[in-house]
């Protein structure tokens, strides 16, 4: 499976007066973070997946996704990682697309991030207004790498 997206950094105040729907509230810690693979725990609600991501070339990765059961998403969390970051993510319908928007807190808060999956690197989408810069090739705001400031 391969994830193919695009990161862009969130005007604060148009943020704001966005019509939000409800976030889902997401915790997610790291089991292995190297260059050439990652393997994640989220919790999303109350949903538990396990996550292995490969070396991003371009703005292309596999990605294998499954979902666990919650109790062992805990569990995989409470023994093996140890950082954990938590964001609010809401899932907003703009065109043909879902984007993702991740509002952090703990001490990334007042970072946002919002991302869209694509089809393919080239593929065409509305860009909305308070997404404002194209940060899919910034390191540092990969979530794995964002993890190490919590």
């Amino acid at each position: 499976m391969k994830e193919i997206e695009r990161k862009f950094s969130v005007d604060h105040e148009k943020w704001e007066k966005v019509q939000k729907p409800v976030p889902s509230y997401i915790a997610q810690s790291y089991l292995s973070n190297s260059e050439a693979c990652n393997v994640r725990v989220r919790i999303k609600n109350q949903r538990g997946f396990l996550t292995i991501k490969g070396r991003t070339v371009g703005i292309t990765r596999p990605e294998f996704e499954y979902e666990i059961p919650i109790a062992d998403a805990r569990k995989m969390i409470e023994t093996f990682a140890t950082k954990t970051l938590t964001k609010y993510r809401y899932e907003v319908q703009i065109g043909n697309h879902t984007w993702e928007v991740d509002v952090f807190l703990g001490k990334l808060e007042g970072l946002i991030i919002a991302e869209i999956e694509l089809s393919s690197e080239d593929e065409l989408f509305e860009l909305p207004d308070w997404a404002i810069e194209d940060v899919s090739d910034r390191n540092e705001y990969f979530n794995s790498n964002l993890v190490e400031k919590c």
